[in-house]
């Protein structure tokens, strides 16, 4: 009997891990999330809405934050909530594309940091805090599903259901009877159905299919932003980098290249030193050739550039910014493979190959430079535009990468270091991006008295927020060259008179859209806009004239 009974395998008995534990807070708060995400944005637009409702996320899981959690400590959350808080308050204000990316993107990243606290890059948060919407969801459906006993509170409530069933016979017939014998209590019940008759009609009206899958779509949303569920994989796989490059003594070289052995039909891993003598002969040819290119930029394009009649300065602009933004992250991108390993320790050549090294990073800076310069002229030719812009945002994060060269080359920085440092400038720069009221900017510079050429249809295609500007400066497009893109992107001229309709219908339509908005889907620069056209009557019915005489 023992033998037997030794012989059948045991079954391990599976323990399922419970659930993470809720608050009753979080429990409350999912279903008033839910309800605010779908009264904020069923059919409006992402402005004060998203104001509102990411003050509202930020407020829930702040509150539901012990006072003690190590998330206080962290520098990278305190950064990541300034920014949201900011580019929440941009959308508010004027509402633009940049700023709702910053926005959704910062909030995002800040549930990444709340979720993993040791977390540093922000790519990695901004991957934790999306992935945490997963299982979020899943806890969710957690606690919407049926209980394991729901046959036996079924059967409760038949029980109870029947106990009640003459009770209700009884409660009808009472009503009809004072009904008929009271006429205040007949017109009081008939306002209370009807009440009830209007509630049930604007419920099911309000009830669609699309509108129910949009609310499910907020719950969920709200379940991922509420519930902080830890994701370890993304923080488990940062803690394996280090800060700065250690010296690998297992391995001769650490150059991946290898030599052939014609003897043994076999390659043999290429010697540090051969690696090094590579890598300083390498830096010697191209400092010299990007020294007689910096030479040539210079004298060309820093002092005195007048480009000649008939110059395609658009060409070259393109054309050549695009080739030495090129050639800047090319030169990054080789001095991450040399200094990558071992040779930050060879101690013979070092000096020489940082030195080497440096010129090479400061001959790029001055290459950057350049290609500000070739930026700036376009800009004076021919006006402001969201890629010179961009131009000039991409500039500043390759400063700021060519001094994390620096950084890796002279104290051993790892790739994890300089990848950390310029997602962290990237962030910066959405947040900048986020913070300009950038299009009435662009306005104001293109309109100036100096172009004599204007892209009118460029400037009228721009966020509502720009025509209290464009208004304004309609005085000064007499004796113009004005255009606007055909739909093959070409250059067609726009008459004086058609810019005005144009403008003027621009002005009636926008005016139009803010009286039928609704309180989510407005910002204060719309309002300001709105306001002005109100204050400024004798001007609306200026530009408007030229609709109504076109009209007749």
């Amino acid at each position: 009997m023992n033998t037997l009974s030794s012989s059948v395998p045991i079954r391990p008995r599976t323990i399922t891990a419970p659930p993470f534990p809720l608050t009753l807070a979080q429990k409350l708060l999912l279903p008033v999330g839910a309800i605010l995400f779908d009264v904020l944005f069923w059919q409006e637009r992402a402005a004060l809405s998203l104001l509102l409702y990411t003050v509202f996320v930020l407020g829930a899981v702040l509150t539901s934050t012990p006072r003690n959690a190590m998330v206080w400590r962290s520098g990278y959350f305190w950064v990541a909530l300034l920014g949201t808080v900011f580019s929440a308050v941009m959308v508010g204000i004027y509402g633009s594309g940049a700023a709702r990316l910053a926005c959704v993107a910062s909030l995002a990243i800040w549930l990444g940091y709340m979720n993993q606290p040791h977390l540093k890059l922000v790519m990695f948060a901004l991957l934790t805090g999306l992935y945490n919407l997963f299982p979020a969801v899943e806890r969710m459906g957690q606690l919407l599903r049926l209980p394991d006993n729901i046959g036996s509170g079924l059967g409760r409530l038949w029980y109870y259901g029947r106990l009640l069933v003459l009770p209700l016979v009884a409660l009808a017939i009472f009503h009809v009877l004072f009904a008929v014998a009271n006429p205040r209590y007949s017109a009081l019940s008939n306002q209370v159905w009807a009440v009830l008759g209007d509630f049930l009609s604007l419920l099911f009206e309000r009830l669609s299919v699309p509108h129910l899958l949009f609310f499910l779509l907020g719950l969920a949303l709200t379940a991922g932003c509420l519930f902080i569920i830890p994701v370890h994989y993304l923080a488990d796989q940062e803690s394996r980098f280090g800060e700065f490059v250690l010296r690998q003594r297992n391995r001769v070289a650490s150059f991946a290249v290898r030599q052939p052995d014609f003897r043994t039909r076999t390659f043999r891993p290429l010697d540090l030193r051969k690696e090094y003598l590579m890598a300083v002969g390498l830096l010697a040819l191209v400092n010299l050739l990007l020294f007689v290119v910096n030479a040539i930029d210079i004298h060309w394009i820093w002092f005195g550039f007048h480009p000649a009649p008939g110059f395609d300065l658009t060409q070259f602009v393109h054309e050549g910014t695009y080739v030495l933004i090129l050639s800047i992250l090319v030169a990054m991108g080789i001095i991450l493979w040399f200094f990558r390993r071992n040779l930050n320790f060879y101690q013979p050549g070092l000096q020489v190959l940082r030195v080497g090294a440096t010129i090479w990073v400061l001959q790029n800076a001055v290459l950057a430079v350049s290609v500000a310069l070739r930026n700036y002229y376009y800009i004076q030719h021919s006006g402001l535009a969201y890629k010179r812009i961009g131009v000039y945002g991409f500039l500043l994060l390759t400063m700021f990468g060519l001094a994390t060269i620096l950084l890796k080359i002279w104290q051993r920085r790892s790739a994890y270091a300089l990848v950390r440092l310029n997602a962290l400038a990237a962030y910066g720069l959405l947040l900048l991006l986020a913070g300009g009221n950038w299009e009435v900017w662009m306005v104001r510079f293109n309109l100036q008295p100096r172009f004599q050429q204007v892209d009118y249809g460029f400037l009228l295609a721009m966020p509502d927020r720009v025509l209290p500007e464009l208004a304004t400066r309609a005085h000064t497009l007499a004796g113009r060259q004005l255009a606007k893109d055909d739909e093959y992107g070409n250059w067609k001229p726009l008459a004086q008179e058609t810019a005005q309709q144009l403008l003027a219908q621009r002005i009636q339509d926008f005016r139009a859209l803010e009286a039928r908005r609704h309180w989510p889907s407005r910002t204060w620069a719309d309002w300001q806009a709105a306001r002005f056209f109100d204050q400024h009557a004798n001007l609306t019915r200026y530009t408007l004239r030229h609709v109504t005489a076109s009209r007749i």
